[in-house]
């Protein structure tokens, strides 16, 4: 059996106590499934930063084309411009390896109250455009130090990348509820939110299972807060969905059980797997975050890797810790980072019978 090279980079703050979780419930998962996983750990982060003027080697991403996944954890500390740390480690991976698809399921959990008042389950999944949009690198600084100072900023959008996460969002939704909503402000972004609007509609006519509903962005954040239960499948830009996702996911109880899957969907590249929490420096080195995000995000990356029962089993085995009245500080709970892991991979076991037959098939 070929083992599946999984890089990873644990990052900094709460990444360094989360990733650890992370992996212990992959593995215990990966165990019951029969699946290989061989773990590179990679000293990247702000430490390397601090040491060697960058966030990872000159020849970081060609180390990292040699795996078949990424597993992320937190990136960033405050005395390190976000500039550095972000863009010089999350976004060129992310570009580098055509990652053009930023994938944030949000769902009601078991025995975690939604922030919001509904009888409703939340089961939604937000197609973010992961490469171009309000990311944009054009742009620059003018008379600098002077009163007349300016910043330029350019979006850019194109018909391939409109399009792609268009279809994307519209073949998940096909297999969902066949429901879209498109994330827009055409009413006042009067060049690229019409294109994004016009390039969404023409793509998502090639599904006609699929029900296509665009929304303003201030008007979609606000229905998300009052009426998160009507949302399925979210497409939108960069920027956008990168701002609703973290709403939805402190919706439905805290921005530390959110998981994502940054995807280049062709497998051309290997795909990175992150929690869409940061690294937490207020909380960092108390052993109290919440690793969700992290072994969530490790499902998907199961999932991607062609294992989907390996992914579903783990998927359940948190939500029943989570039923069972496990849960960290953030939820509610007491519990510590690593006695939820335990948790996990305790139940991880208990749930072997129920999935062996899964397991088998895998």
């Amino acid at each position: 059996m070929t083992a599946a090279r999984i890089a990873v980079i644990a990052g900094d703050g709460i990444g360094l106590e989360v990733m650890p979780a992370g992996i212990r419930a992959v593995d215990a998962v990966a165990v019951v499934h029969g699946i290989a996983l061989d773990w590179h750990e990679l000293d990247w982060g702000s430490d390397y930063y601090r040491a060697h003027g960058r966030m990872l080697p000159v020849d970081g991403l060609d180390v990292l084309a040699e795996h078949d996944a990424i597993f992320l954890g937190a990136v960033g500390v405050p005395e390190i411009p976000d500039v550095e740390t972000l863009w010089g480690l999350l976004i060129p991976i992310r570009r580098a390896f055509e990652q053009y698809i930023n994938l944030r399921p949000v769902k009601t959990l078991p025995g975690v109250t939604n922030r919001v008042r509904t009888d409703d389950v939340i089961d939604l999944m937000i197609v973010r455009e992961n490469n171009e949009g309000e990311y944009s690198e054009i742009g620059g600084r003018a008379y600098r130090g002077l009163p007349e100072e300016a910043a330029f900023q350019e979006n850019v959008f194109t018909r391939k990348g409109i399009a792609r996460a268009a279809r994307f969002a519209g073949e998940l939704a096909a297999a969902r509820s066949g429901k879209v909503t498109s994330a827009t402000k055409s009413n006042g972004i009067v060049h690229t939110m019409p294109f994004w609007d016009e390039v969404v509609r023409e793509t998502l006519a090639d599904y006609p299972t699929v029900e296509l509903r665009s929304e303003l962005i201030d008007a979609l954040a606000a229905s998300l807060v009052l009426h998160p239960e009507r949302y399925d499948v979210i497409v939108a830009s960069n920027l956008f969905g990168d701002i609703l996702s973290d709403l939805a996911g402190a919706v439905t109880g805290s921005i530390g059980s959110a998981p994502s899957a940054n995807l280049n969907p062709e497998r051309k590249h290997p795909s990175m797997f992150e929690p869409v929490h940061g690294s937490a420096p207020d909380i960092a080195g108390q052993g109290i975050a919440n690793p969700i995000g992290q072994i969530w995000s490790g499902a998907m990356m199961l999932d991607s890797l062609g294992r989907r029962p390996a992914a579903d089993h783990l998927v359940a085995a948190f939500e029943l810790a989570l039923a069972d009245g496990v849960r960290t500080r953030d939820l509610g709970g007491t519990a510590s980072t690593e006695e939820f892991a335990s948790a996990v991979v305790a139940r991880v076991d208990a749930l072997a019978d129920t999935f062996a037959g899964a397991a088998v098939a895998s």
